[in-house]
């Protein structure tokens, strides 16, 4: 076959360091930009960046020739470069880890609406719960004294 073909959709989701507030409002929309622009230069496509002053979600299409963990790393890095270079924000860093769920192209419009009504989802529930409830829901074993930074 001499093309390759591919649609794989992944949400991702991890969270500033130790859960600390630190996407402060005044710089959050061009932070969440910038992240869908190294997601963008990675080859993939970013359907879908938001989150709140601790956590980001980030819906994309992966690229054929990167992993998941390489275009976390890439996000991560680039980003927090960015955040310390160019908004003086020396406490600002990334968990160490992250949370990424594939999903179907038929629950797709499911996802986006989800990731662009963080701000509205999280006066509900916090990060921690909506966390946690993903691994559940995921079916993924975890032990909680190891989720946390």
């Amino acid at each position: 076959m001499p093309h390759t073909y591919s649609r794989i959709l992944i949400h991702l989701i991890f969270s500033t360091k130790n859960r600390e507030p630190l996407i402060e409002s005044g710089f959050r929309a061009k932070l969440l930009a910038y992240i869908a622009g190294i997601i963008r230069e990675s080859g993939g496509e970013a359907i879908g960046v938001n989150g709140t002053a601790d956590h980001v979600h980030a819906f994309v299409v992966l690229p054929a020739n990167r992993s998941v963990s390489e275009i976390v790393r890439l996000v991560k890095s680039n980003s927090s470069r960015w955040v310390h270079e160019t908004h003086r924000r020396p406490g600002f860093g990334w968990q160490r880890g992250y949370a990424a769920f594939s999903v179907s192209q038929s629950s797709l419009p499911t996802v986006v609406k989800y990731v662009v009504t963080q701000e509205e989802h999280h006066q509900k529930r916090s990060f921690q719960e909506e966390y946690l409830g993903f691994l559940k829901r995921h079916g993924i074993a975890f032990d909680e004294r190891f989720v946390w930074d």
